[in-house]
């Protein structure tokens, strides 16, 4: 485990081999077992391969993995606050097994998971209709061109990048489960109002409008999934979480297929009734995340649900597997602020800026291609229902690629090899791309473009990537905005990538993409070897200690989070 420590008490090893005859079914190991009598712990699961081997399990042995909280003086150390809003079901010795948990974990998905799904389909929705607006002739209705696009994209943006970090501040003081349901309240308003735009400055205005309320909104959930996943647990849920990105391209395909043909009906165009329509949509499934987010795992009860959603073993395996994972995820409340000190502190925090840098420059190379596709299809020919409907393959292939990227990075437990993965798919198509001139064939521009835009979406690893490294509550808070703050910042220089007097064919812009990729391959490289020489050098020196000076030096230090010798990085 990178971010515990690397060894537990012999003796508790010892009765881990001698366990397997005196294991029993799991309601006889109470959560308030006696310290005198500790009950074994179960196979410690290793990262990679035998993630996807627990379905092979004997489902009725221990589940309950070691960790710091089976040394009594480690204990005290990573013992959670009493201020932790589910420090009454943190018990050292409760056990479970893998039925249980897998049980609990179908649970949570369907309680939690499913639900978080559907905002962020809401916010894709509201976010990327403006594509399909774009084949109903929305630049000519508003009299502006491409340049005039690009400048409300790159609005958005910006505005989405600067609400990112004052979003995450404010969700850590009154809890996700508040915050998050407002912004899509807020963020519906403004874009059902976009039925009104006329001009240039109202379609800037609410670019910036709909920028600032969607900031933040992204790391708000993932800080909020992570109350209930552990951190191997946590990529394949984001994975899952980005679908919803692909299934509401799909879905507003053929929604705006529908509704564009509205147009002329009271004298409006179809993409009015469009951002209409999809912002009323929003508006209700902001209204009912009030309702279907409870703060955290131990705190489901409500007026509405006096029941709640777990019982108390439920609770108790909930919280305790997720701290002994991460006994970091303790170390504030989850309606607790954050102060500029501790802002400071993560932003110069150099180890996190390798990922950082990722963040800016991964999506660039595919980033144009992908916002422009309508725009291009329609400049090849296509009328605006054969547009929106030549969509949707990019998005089917993107959805697959996207799994298989999220899954890899945990079969080869590998970050950097699961996530390079985009650019080598991006280069030969975006050379591809380059050589093509007004003779070719608009299906053969088609295919390579609908390739392209298919591309393995490896920013739900990195996402869980950046919060792996960063360690702690309050650090991933700030560290998740920083991360997404760097990757709006990469979209604001890809959607000035393409500009009005490179198109149609957009030869300058697509050298410029190429030299990107291949600049990006070397920095992946680089930052493999960043981390893995990082670990090796706190590997030396952790083993060069004996276990009396690393109690010592647990007990003493001032290291927080990934600066201590025994947190581990991943790569």
């Amino acid at each position: 485990m990178s971010t515990v420590l690397a060894h537990v008490d012999i003796h508790r090893r010892t009765a881990l081999d001698d366990s397997d005859s005196d294991r029993k079914d799991s309601k006889e190991f109470s959560p308030s077992s006696s310290v005198t009598n500790i009950p074994p712990l179960g196979v410690p699961v290793e990262p990679g391969w035998s993630f996807f081997s627990r379905s092979k399990k004997d489902l009725d042995t221990i589940a309950t993995q070691p960790s710091v909280f089976d040394d009594p003086k480690s204990l005290e150390t990573y013992r959670p606050p009493k201020e932790y809003e589910n420090a009454h079901r943190f018990d050292p010795n409760a056990r479970w097994t893998w039925r249980e948990e897998q049980r609990i974990v179908r649970k949570i998905d369907y309680r939690i998971m499913v639900w978080a799904f559907i905002m962020f389909f809401s916010l894709d929705l509201d976010r990327s209709n403006i594509s399909q607006a774009n084949t109903d002739n929305f630049l000519e209705d508003l009299k502006i061109n491409t340049d005039d696009f690009n400048l409300g994209n790159t609005l958005f943006k910006l505005c989405f990048l600067i609400a990112e970090l004052p979003s995450q501040l404010i969700s850590k003081r009154v809890g996700p489960d508040v915050w998050i349901p407002s912004q899509m309240v807020l963020w519906s308003v403004v874009s059902a109002s976009q039925f009104w735009i006329k001009d240039r400055g109202s379609f800037l205005a609410t670019r910036c409008l709909l920028g600032f309320m969607q900031g933040g909104f992204i790391p708000d959930v993932i800080l909020y999934l992570s109350y209930f996943y552990t951190k191997n647990e946590l990529p394949l849920r984001l994975a899952w979480f980005w679908v919803s990105n692909y299934a509401s391209h799909i879905v507003g395909a053929f929604l705006a297929t529908g509704i564009l043909r509205l147009r002329g009906v009271g004298g409006h165009a179809g993409w009015r009734y469009l951002f209409l329509l999809e912002g009323v949509l929003t508006l209700v499934v902001g209204l009912f995340s009030f309702i279907l987010m409870p703060p955290g795992p131990t705190q489901t009860k409500a007026w509405y649900r006096p029941k709640g959603w777990f019982n108390e073993r439920e609770e108790v395996i909930m919280v305790n597997r997720v701290l002994r994972d991460d006994p970091s995820k303790s170390d504030m409340h989850n309606r607790e602020g954050l102060h500029i000190r501790k802002i400071w502190q993560v932003i110069k925090d150099w180890r996190m800026w390798p990922i950082y840098v990722l963040g800016l420059i991964h999506m660039i190379p595919v980033n144009p291609p992908q916002t422009y596709l309508t725009l291009s299809l329609r400049n090849l020919g296509f009328n605006t229902t054969e547009a929106n409907l030549l969509s949707i393959p990019s998005v089917v292939l993107g959805t697959i690629t996207l799994l298989i990227s999220c899954y890899l990075s945990e079969i080869i437990n590998s970050r950097v090899g699961a996530t390079i993965i985009l650019q080598f798919w991006a280069l030969p198509l975006l050379v591809t791309l380059y050589t093509f001139d007004k003779q070719t064939s608009q299906w053969v521009y088609y295919a390579v473009v609908t390739l392209i835009t298919g591309f393995p979406y490896v920013h739900p690893v990195q996402v869980a990537w950046a919060s792996t490294n960063s360690s702690g509550v309050g650090t991933r808070t700030i560290s998740a905005s920083i991360y997404n703050m760097f990757v709006q910042t990469g979209s604001i220089v890809a959607a000035n990538i393409y500009r009005n007097d490179d198109k149609p064919l957009y030869k300058r812009g697509n050298r410029d993409l190429i030299a990107i990729c291949v600049m990006n391959i070397f920095i992946y490289i680089i930052t493999y070897f960043f981390y893995r020489t990082m670990n090796k050098r706190r590997a030396q020196k952790w083993d060069a200690m004996t276990p009396e000076e690393r109690q010592e030096y647990l007990d003493t230090t001032t290291d927080q989070g990934n600066q201590r010798l025994n947190f581990r990085f991943s790569y």
